[in-house]
This record gives structure tokens, sequence and C-alpha cells, in this order.
């Protein structure tokens, strides 16, 4: 049932499982990265030993860890215990039992994260809104664009602050960009309007809640990776490294 999800090459997050963690120089909240080399049953698997700078990490035997799946059908989780590490054919690899089931992680999907992220947006055209739908290039080019705030955002959508106001139920053109992996990329999404309300504490502007309407799973995963990227480093700026 496994390799109906997971297969070899797919890469993968280690994420240490707090109660195990051995000491507080190990400094084991660290993400490591690693790819899936050869799954041996339902609840074993060999993966590759994660590599920073070209030096080995020698994760501890009997340690556990929170895995993450990158798939081709969405993110999946389990927990894995070290139960050997080796070499064959030179290739340095940690053979992992899964302690629990295979499972699409669905709170990193919607899990928000607040931010304050320069945004451009305008109301679609009824056209672009069919084109939209379709997934089909639904933009009409050299339409004035307003600008505004996002102050949270998650895969499945997004909330913005803006001194106008759309109605409920209609839909947009988002613009925005995100640093991915050290690389910034630029978003172009048709959103939904879920909800708008006025801001107590600032009369004359507005927040604005959205989902998006044509992301693809690629860019879903993309955004989804961005959040995590950006609460791990802000964890590690809290604790000082």
């Amino acid at each position: 049932m496994i390799e109906k999800y997971v297969v070899p090459g797919q890469k993968l997050e280690l994420n240490a499982v707090r109660r195990n963690r051995l000491n507080e120089d190990a400094k084991e909240e660290r993400t490591y990265q690693s790819k899936v080399f050869d799954i041996l049953s339902e609840d074993r698997m060999e993966i590759l030993m994660p590599v920073e700078q070209t030096k080995l990490i020698l994760l501890p035997v009997d340690a556990e860890y929170e895995m993450y799946f990158y798939t081709e059908l969405g993110l999946y989780e389990c927990i894995g215990r070290i139960i050997d590490r080796y070499k064959s054919n030179n290739v340095y690899i940690l053979l992992v039992e899964l302690e629990t089931n295979l499972r699409k992680y669905q709170r990193r999907e919607y899990y928000r994260y607040s931010c304050a992220l320069d945004m451009d947006t305008r109301g679609l055209m009824e056209e672009e809104i069919e084109a939209a739908k379709q997934h089909k290039n639904y933009l009409i080019p050299g339409l004035p664009l307003k600008r505004s705030i996002i102050v949270d955002i998650s895969g499945g959508g997004l909330r913005f602050v803006s001194s106008y106001k759309y109605e409920k139920d209609s839909v947009i053109y988002c613009k925005y960009h995100l640093l991915i992996k050290g690389t910034v990329k630029d978003y172009e999404i048709a959103c939904k309007i879920l909800d708008v309300k006025e801001l107590e504490s600032r009369p004359g502007e507005y927040e604005h809640r959205v989902q998006y309407m044509n992301l693809d799973n690629d860019e879903r995963e993309e955004i989804i990776q961005f959040i995590f990227e950006e609460e791990r480093r802000n964890r590690r700026n809290k604790r000082g490294f």
C-alpha cells in the first residue's frame, strides 16, 4: 500500500520528535533533507543519510522522526524510527521502521502563516473568470492594479488588507511574489472572495479572505514549502541559532 504513494527517489524531510530529544546540544529540532532509497516492506524503508555542505549527518539509531514525503499525490506524513545505518555500494543508508501509518498531511496545506507581503489585485471580467475555471490563459493585459498587503497565507488561500472593498463571492486577480529556496517567484492567481469586513481599528480599510481558484499542485506545494521555511527560520531566530 505504501508504494502507491512513496517511491524511490522522492524527497522527504525529517523533523525530530520532541519527546525523543537526546540533549540540548544536539539541536534535534533542525529539519534534515533526504530521499527515499528503497521500499523494503509496508513498515520498513531505506533512506539516504542526510548531507549538509558535503558532510554526512549521522542521525542516531533508535531516534524517532516525523517524516514528510513530497509525493505526486500531495504531502504525506508518518513517524519513523531509525533502526540501523550502513554503507551499501558507496551509498550511506538509514534503515527506518515506520511507527505509524502514512497519512495525508492536511494541516500543512491549510495552516495560515502570518506575514506582511505586498500584493496587487483587480476584479476579473466575466470572460476571464470562465477561462480561469478551465485553467486557461485568462488575463486581459494592461488593466490597472490596486495595491494591498497580505497578512496571512496558506496553501489554500490568503487574507489581505486594502483601502478598497471587493464584494463577497466575487473573483479577483492576485499577484505577489515569494522567496522560494533563494529564488524570487511570481504568483498570478484567480481567487474567490469568501469574506470581507471593515477593520474596527482602522475605518476605511477592509480585510478580505480569499480562496485560490486555479492554483496547480506544484505551486501549492511551493507556497507550503515557503511557509515551513519561514516558520523554521523564525524558530531559529528566537532560539538564537
